[in-house]
């Protein structure tokens, strides 16, 4: 009988990788597998005790043993056809039965010392593999047993084979501490797997909300996750920015393409740096270009001040990337400042975006100026005139707009 147990798939190298790093759909397996493998061990232990206490005894001793049999027999039928379901209600029945059988065939309560409180393991195994639901009959036929077993204990009691006293103190040792102990390294076990499940899931969570932040302002973000899935905000001021890499299309087809995408990469972390700096918010790159918006969805006052800021900024970022990657680089830049609708498209692919003439209105200032410079319109200029230096540059043509007098922002008064 050891030599079998030792030789069974139960032992197999595969059953302790799936023990000791269990993915979700094994975690059932593993912990049925442990209740049986603990239970193996206690019926050794009965069959070679009641064994050695005389003839009268194989009868006792029969039914751990035809529990082993049933048990290893359910076992290799479901590692040969893999039948789970065959296996996991085989074992739930075993676990449930057996010690039942057990108590009766001692002689009840008293002279088996309880040793039906081995049953209790069969609906604990089945709530941790089956769940809540399904769990419930189980603990039910262990309730109903143990009632058929007090109601008929006086009958059971007056068959009893002589136990040994020192017999029934190992027994009721061994039925205290094995169920305990059994029961506790299970549910351990299964508390330790849910604990790595959860770190996983917060792990996961981590990552999604942080690559929903690469896509999506945060306040916008926090409205999504709170199920806010109809966004769409008016803002009555706002200021826009658009810039675009001059001769970027030419420039482009003279390099490979990793090279092309490290070069694209380095120019707008440069200005994701500048966008944190001065708390503007990036809207989205298209190319070569880069769009980004002050005042919403965070509303504030100096939104065409930060934008400003960054603006004249932004170009000698790129001379320091150009420098470091030996490319003559140039840009222009278009700011505007006006009233804009806000919100999220989208059901899979979300994307914040921005409507109104405003933004259109950007897009034309970076269109129509010249390389190097910032043009901005003159709603942005009268905000912006009491701080910054402006030369004016008169009849713009614009597209959908005819002749616009712009501005070409210069710095800051000194």
């Amino acid at each position: 009988m050891l030599q079998n147990l030792a030789t069974t798939p139960i032992l197999s190298r595969e059953f302790w990788r799936e023990l000791s790093n269990p993915s979700p759909a094994t975690l059932g397996k593993s912990i049925l597998s442990i209740l049986m493998l603990a239970e193996s061990l206690v019926c050794i232990f009965w069959i070679f005790t009641l064994s050695d206490l005389g003839d009268g005894y194989e009868v006792i001793a029969a039914v751990p043993y035809i529990y082993l049999v049933i048990s290893y027999v359910s076992l290799f039928i479901f590692y040969r056809f893999k039948r789970y379901e065959y296996f996991t209600f085989t074992q739930l029945v075993m676990l449930l039965v057996m010690p039942f059988f057990m108590q009766w065939a001692i002689g009840g309560f008293a002279a088996s010392s309880g040793v039906a409180i081995w049953a209790i393991l069969s609906p604990v195994g089945a709530l941790m593999i089956l769940g809540t639901r399904q769990s419930t009959p189980w603990f039910l036929l262990f309730i109903g047993l143990a009632f058929i077993s007090w109601k008929l204990n006086h009958y059971f009691s007056g068959n009893a084979m002589p136990i040994p006293s020192n017999v029934k103190d190992a027994f009721f040792l061994m039925n205290i501490t094995g169920t305990a102990s059994i029961l506790y390294g299970v549910l351990r076990y299964f508390q330790a797997q849910k604990e790595r499940v959860m770190v996983a899931l917060e792990l996961e969570q981590a990552r999604s909300d942080k690559l929903l932040l690469n896509i999506l302002p945060a306040t916008i973000a926090e409205r999504l996750k709170s199920n806010d899935m109809r966004i769409a905000d008016h803002y009555n001021s706002v200021t826009v920015l658009f810039a675009d890499l001059v001769n970027f299309t030419q420039i482009s087809e003279k390099m490979p393409p990793l090279q092309l995408i490290d070069l694209l990469s380095q120019v707008f972390l440069k200005f994701d740096q500048l966008a944190a700096k001065y708390q503007v918010e990036k809207i989205k790159t298209i190319g070569d270009a880069y769009m980004v918006i002050s005042g919403a969805p965070v509303i504030c006052d100096n939104h065409a001040h930060l934008i400003a800021e960054m603006a004249l900024e932004m170009k000698s970022a790129l001379d320091e990337v150009a420098i470091n990657i030996g490319i003559d680089l140039h840009m222009r830049i278009g700011i505007n400042t006006g009233p804009v609708v806000a919100g999220v498209i989208g059901s899979s692919k979300f994307s914040y975006d921005l409507w109104g003439d405003t933004v259109n209105m950007a897009s034309r200032m970076e269109d129509t100026c010249m390389t190097d410079a910032i043009q901005v319109t003159q709603a942005t200029q009268k905000i912006l005139q009491s701080s910054y230096v402006f030369s004016e540059r008169a009849a713009v043509e614009v597209k959908g707009k005819g002749l616009v007098d712009t501005f070409i922002l210069l710095g800051r008064k000194v």
